[in-house]
């Protein structure tokens, strides 16, 4: 087979790739794009026409009413402050104590440690239905059923897949740079944040990504813990429901887009390491 023939058949499967990559992600745009759209028209057009674009000449281009509404109704701006609040401190926490327990765990091994690294595999495979109506007992117990205490429990929830990650990149950070540090006369704390952190920048990214977009778009936990009491967004947008069912269309298309954006923002900034991250994270050891 000529070369000529070889490069066009990589140009031509260069392009059906392209193609196909194309269709894929139109196909996961759509959604978004879909409730954009219908978050400015009327919320009796929503039901009517959901693909039709917004047209002040049909009467359907309703302006930002639907935001304005959507925000009243919801108490927006509170609900925003408490799955900020709850979300930053939460994902924060886990990146520094599942780095801290991951880098530990890779460089002492023993018997206990390997116990508490496959303690902590083993809660990613176990289902939150299982454990959902005994742990929201024990938080009312322990007083955690409110915005600080759910932090704790987030913690715990993200702990297993986190210290995962950031054990097998660790396990790959040479330790002629720790054993330098060392020798300039930094203890464990002073090398851990000086030294090793900053090596696991593309894990703890990674790790706060897919933290962050899991803990924003929670409903189930929150719903159990904190109840109508601190409505997170999630919780706020479940009730624009009515009574008998009514839902204001219009008003809910408007929120989802005001709690969408930050955590696109977010995951734009920062998706270049999310790859990397996995991929080292992922390594066997």
């Amino acid at each position: 087979m000529s070369a000529s023939s070889i490069t066009r058949r990589r140009s031509r499967n260069s392009w059906l790739l392209t193609i196909l990559m194309t269709v894929i992600c139109l196909a996961f745009l759509a959604p978004i794009l879909i409730v954009l759209m219908n978050s400015f028209k009327g919320k009796l057009f929503i039901s009517t026409a959901p693909f039709d674009f917004p047209s002040s000449e049909a009467g359907t281009f309703v302006g930002w009413s639907n935001y304005t509404e959507g925000v009243r109704l919801t108490g927006f701006f509170q609900a925003f402050g408490y799955s900020l609040f709850i979300t930053v401190f939460s994902v924060g926490f886990i990146v520094l104590l599942t780095a801290m327990t991951g880098w530990f765990l890779a460089r002492v091994e023993n018997k206990v440690t390997r116990a508490i690294y496959l303690l902590l595999v083993f809660s990613m495979v176990v289902p939150f239905q299982m454990v959902m109506f005994t742990m929201s007992k024990l938080a009312n117990i322990l007083h955690l059923d409110n915005p600080v205490g759910i932090i704790f429990v987030y913690v715990g929830f993200g702990a297993g897949l986190s210290t995962f990650m950031f054990t097998g990149f660790a396990r790959y950070v040479p330790r002629e740079i720790e054993e330098a540090a060392c020798i300039d006369g930094c203890g464990p704390v002073r090398t851990f944040f000086s030294v090793v952190f900053p090596v696991l920048k593309p894990t703890a990214i990674t790790v706060a990504i897919l933290n962050a977009m899991w803990i924003w778009n929670d409903y189930l936990l929150p719903y159990l813990l904190l109840g109508s009491t601190y409505k997170t967004i999630p919780i706020a947008v479940q009730y624009l429901k009515g009574g008998y069912g009514s839902v204001d269309m219009g008003a809910m298309m408007a929120v989802l887009v005001l709690s969408i954006v930050p955590i696109i923002i977010f995951y734009l900034a920062c998706q270049k390491y999310i790859i990397r991250g996995v991929i080292a994270g992922a390594v066997k050891g």
